[in-house]
């Protein structure tokens, strides 16, 4: 069986259930070998498909040839062209990354905007050889299970075909020959300043002199790890159906239950990934365990933090969270209801205000970080005039606030102590006084 009948079958079999014959498709054509040969594959197929190209502008006289090459594919299959040329050194320069990320992330940027103009799937060219060459670096990589089972046929989250991961580059070769296809070679693939390109050309070959089957047992174990990773999946879900408490924007988690599963390390590494975490920071993670109340790390995008009995998981973005930390003075915080402003003041002529809005503190009392969050059921605090300590529920009916006003609420804490209920009345304990020398001002203006 030739490879257009076998595509026709592997199209029936994998991509009919996903009803991806009635989308309109999207083929990202470099035209290389692989591209090419699936524009082929298409057109012979019967398969509606529109051609996009990218044209980095790195390899001066072969980007503009490989731009016309395609150009003139799609023109002889009679489809729609779309070309976009990127400033990919200056992106990569601007963004302080890779030329090689630079241009993936131009790449699928691009192709993110046409799926969502022309309502379309994403096809790409990637097949056996490379799904080996994806499967083994991430392997040497250390990114766990996940990325042992490659790439995906169907990404319905991003709304990407691989119709030819069945294939290998062998067999699109002699299909190429066979069917008298031509296709521009890319002078950067001899090379192994890229990762993939190393593996390619250099490492594989080098384990084939030892192991002459390894191409076909890592394909094999991409079969197997995807069945075992179903089994994994299913059972992460469990445990963080038992640990995970979701709140507003936050997770929070509690240590103890936490302390206590096994697997330990893969059960965190499960639940931080997914907030741009790195595997390294797991230990940072258990240290926490025992650590000081508003201990936390952080990611790009988030904060863990040690709150009591309690890890909880917040967006960096303070807006977002509804447990802030506040790490030093001089400083304006955002969050959901508003901005505090927060400064240090001598005594010595600072004119005292008696407004709900401002909370002077005596600063020698207080230690950061500070916690900026919502109340919570069981808090309590001692209301200024006050020795004794009172419920923040008692004290809501005692200022007559309705269940909305009540929601609304946000408290400051320092060191497990609620210095301040905000806009309503702040901590007997860290009131100014005659000793007092340094002061603690916080405005706090609403949203």
């Amino acid at each position: 069986m030739n490879l257009l009948q076998r595509f026709r079958n592997h199209w029936q079999v994998s991509f009919n259930g996903h009803s991806v014959q009635k989308k309109k498709l999207i083929l990202a054509v470099s035209g290389g070998i692989d591209s090419t040969v699936l524009a082929d594959l298409f057109f012979n197929a019967d398969i509606n498909f529109v051609v996009a190209h990218c044209n980095f502008q790195l390899r001066e006289g072969e980007s503009e040839r490989d731009e016309l090459f395609v150009k003139e594919l799609a023109k002889k299959y009679k489809k729609e062209f779309f070309i976009k040329r990127f400033e990919t050194k200056g992106y990569a320069k601007e963004n302080k990354i890779s030329i090689q990320e630079a241009a993936r992330e131009l790449r699928y940027n691009w192709f993110k905007e046409l799926q969502l103009t022309h309502s379309a799937l994403l096809a790409t060219a990637h097949n056996a050889d490379d799904n080996i060459e994806t499967s083994l670096m991430f392997f040497l990589r250390g990114s766990g299970i996940h990325g042992l089972t490659g790439m995906k046929e169907f990404d319905e989250e991003r709304r990407i075909i691989r119709p030819l991961l069945f294939a290998t580059r062998e067999e699109i070769l002699q299909y190429a020959k066979e069917n008298k296809i031509s296709w521009v070679e890319d002078s950067s693939n001899t090379t192994n300043k890229y990762t993939r390109n190393f593996l390619r050309n250099a490492l594989i070959p080098a384990i084939k002199e030892y192991f002459p089957e390894v191409k076909n047992n890592i394909a094999d174990n991409i079969n197997r790890f995807k069945e075992t990773e179903m089994i994994y999946d299913h059972s992460i879900q469990q445990y963080k159906k038992k640990l995970l408490e979701f709140k507003d924007n936050e997770i929070h988690i509690p240590i103890l239950k936490l302390h206590n599963v096994k697997p330990l390390d893969t059960i965190i590494w499960e639940i931080i990934k997914e907030h741009n975490f790195h595997s390294h920071q797991i230990e940072e993670v258990k240290k926490l365990f025992t650590a000081d109340n508003s201990s936390f790390i952080q990611s790009s995008t988030h904060r863990i933090i040690k709150n009591r009995n309690w890890l909880i998981i917040a967006p960096n973005k303070t807006e977002d969270a509804a447990h802030i930390l506040i790490e030093e003075i001089n400083q304006k915080v955002r969050f959901k209801n508003g901005v505090l402003k927060i400064e240090k003041l001598q005594t010595s002529n600072y004119e005292f205000q008696t407004l709900n809005n401002i909370a002077q503190l005596n600063a020698k009392e207080i230690q950061f970080p500070l916690l900026l969050r919502k109340c919570k059921q069981g808090d309590y605090f001692y209301p200024l005039g006050m020795h004794k300590k009172k419920k923040l529920s008692r004290f809501f009916i005692d200022q007559k606030l309705s269940a909305t006003q009540k929601e609304k609420v946000w408290v400051l804490e320092s060191n497990k102590k609620i210095i301040w209920i905000i806009n309503y009345r702040i901590d007997d304990r860290f009131k100014l006084s005659a000793s007092t020398k340094e002061i603690l001002k916080i405005i706090f203006a609403p949203a």
